[in-house]
């Protein structure tokens, strides 16, 4: 890496973290101004009445991001378009919580603007000597993997400073590796500058929070991050294909888990509930900054295996891959992430009384 570039990252990453970190108080006093506060209740965490609306925060860095460092094109108008709708969608929804359909429909439309418009799709994929055309489907397919990430963080959304934590993460990991290529382009830039926003607004979202990302915060999060990856997938193999799942891994294995669990019980795939694994891990007796972190370190550790796949050495890759994933079967036979264990006693206990 040149001392120009490593210049550049430094003069993005600071520019972006500073202006959010600033702005976010002044976003703050707007959220509890107009009345975007998330009130405790039984399932949420916190106690007291919180400020939403802190993906405005995050937006603004971004757009100040864009306008300094990146490029015009029509790729990027229609990154902006989408991020419009989706953050827009999401700061409503923090004022007056919306229908789920509502949302699905506001992350649906921000996806085809970006699919139709600008033209980003995951046309074809190639992987152990084979090549998959995904033709007329590459538009289904890719609308379906934006509006999956896109809610891979709003549901990890849950304890203070997480969503903006693994997205940092991403956005960082992402940057190195693009970094370490010599890539220069659309994806490098926005991976830095929505890791210096990230970064800003975490400062105050971390526990203890003064304010919380909100759905305008985790729902745009999660479409830059479909974005960034869809941006890298030219020419997609399955490593570049791989690398976004697996530093994400922590939240697409909870939307897994959650949609098992609730599929079992037959509720709403939609319908909240405290069986994430944040809550899981509260209820080994950790407390909020304690899981926060314990879930950092694992995100950190896909991430490094990533970084050690693409740059170093694949079978390393693949061996720290494996460790990882080890650790979070434990974890689910250990909790009850996908089932309550104790319910599923009792019914088979249950079911055997009648038998007999």
């Amino acid at each position: 890496m040149s001392g120009e570039v490593f210049e550049k990252i430094l003069v993005i990453v600071f520019t972006t973290f500073m202006f959010v970190l600033i702005a976010t108080p002044f976003v703050k006093k707007i959220a509890l101004h107009i009345g975007a506060v998330d009130m405790p209740n039984e399932r949420k965490i916190h106690k007291k009445p919180m400020p939403r609306l802190g993906g405005i925060a995050i937006f603004l860095g971004f757009l100040l991001g864009y306008m300094l460092f990146g490029q015009p094109s029509s790729i990027m108008n229609s990154i902006l378009i989408g991020s419009f709708i989706i953050v827009l969608t999401g700061v409503v929804d923090d004022i007056k919580p919306l229908k789920a359909i509502m949302k699905l429909a506001g992350q649906i439309i921000s996806a085809l603007v970006v699919v139709f418009y600008g033209e980003i799709l995951l046309k074809d994929l190639s992987a152990f000597g084979l090549y998959i055309d995904f033709g007329i489907f590459a538009y289904p397919i890719t609308i379906f993997f934006i509006v999956g990430c896109i809610n891979c963080i709003n549901l990890i959304d849950g304890l203070d400073g997480l969503s903006s934590g693994i997205s940092a993460i991403y956005f960082l990991t992402i940057g190195i590796i693009a970094t370490m290529q010599g890539k220069t382009g659309l994806d490098f830039v926005l991976a830095f500058v929505m890791f210096g926003s990230t970064l800003g607004f975490l400062i105050h979202n971390f526990y203890p929070a003064r304010i919380f990302a909100g759905d305008s915060g985790s729902m745009f999060m999660g479409f830059i991050i479909s974005i960034i990856a869809l941006l890298g997938f030219k020419n997609v193999t399955m490593t570049s294909l791989l690398i976004p799942i697996f530093v994400l891994a922590i939240p697409i294995l909870d939307t897994i888990f959650a949609i098992i669990r609730r599929f079992l019980k037959g509720e709403r795939i939609f319908k909240p509930d405290r069986f994430h694994i944040h809550h899981q891990l509260l209820n080994l007796t950790f407390n909020q900054r304690t899981t926060v972190i314990i879930i950092y370190a694992i995100d950190l550790l896909f991430a490094c295996a990533s970084i050690v796949y693409v740059l170093k050495d694949k079978t390393l890759g693949y061996i720290v891959y494996g460790l990882l994933l080890a650790i979070v079967i434990l974890f689910v036979t250990k909790t009850n992430v996908i089932m309550d264990h104790d319910l599923f006693m009792k019914k088979l206990r249950h079911s055997a009384k009648k038998e007999d």
